[in-house]
């Protein structure tokens, strides 16, 4: 019987730990129709670091349809989106920007990048929202970021 509990347990711990580690990475998918293929990402806070992973699933080059993943507060989102136009190539993010909480690099179709930030840096029940600078694309290309 105790024997029985202990396998119990540490099957438990593994799945655990197994889930705890999912949540703590995200992917979202960016097209050539100026779509990501989420509207929502949640993360635990418990999670010490997020790794946010955007895949451009489409084939038009960055210089045509690039897209990349912005995160700030979503009081700021607006005002970023347009501060990233103006920013211009390579990312259409403006350098040094404390409201930019998070960016990734522009990439074209059939590229994949990665950002791994701290998640202690966010508030759980903030309001956060995502977006593409791309030109244009903030409109279309937005979401929320949930820190449960």
């Amino acid at each position: 019987m105790r024997r029985t509990f202990w396998v119990l347990a540490l099957g438990g711990l593994l799945l655990g730990n197994q889930a705890w580690s999912q949540e703590c990475s995200l992917s979202i998918n960016g097209n050539d129709q100026i779509q990501f293929d989420k509207k929502e990402l949640r993360v635990s806070k418990s999670c010490k670091e997020v790794t946010v992973t955007l895949k451009h699933v489409g084939q038009l080059a960055a210089n045509v349809m690039g897209h990349n993943w912005v995160l700030t507060a979503t009081a700021d989102y607006q005002a970023v989106a347009a501060a990233g136009q103006a920013a211009g190539p390579p990312n259409y993010v403006p350098a040094a920007d404390a409201r930019v909480l998070v960016t990734t690099n522009v990439i074209g179709g059939g590229q994949e990048t990665s950002v791994k930030f701290d998640l202690s840096k966010l508030t759980a029940g903030g309001d956060y929202t995502y977006f593409c600078s791309f030109p244009g694309h903030f409109a279309l290309m937005n979401g929320k970021l949930i820190v449960e």
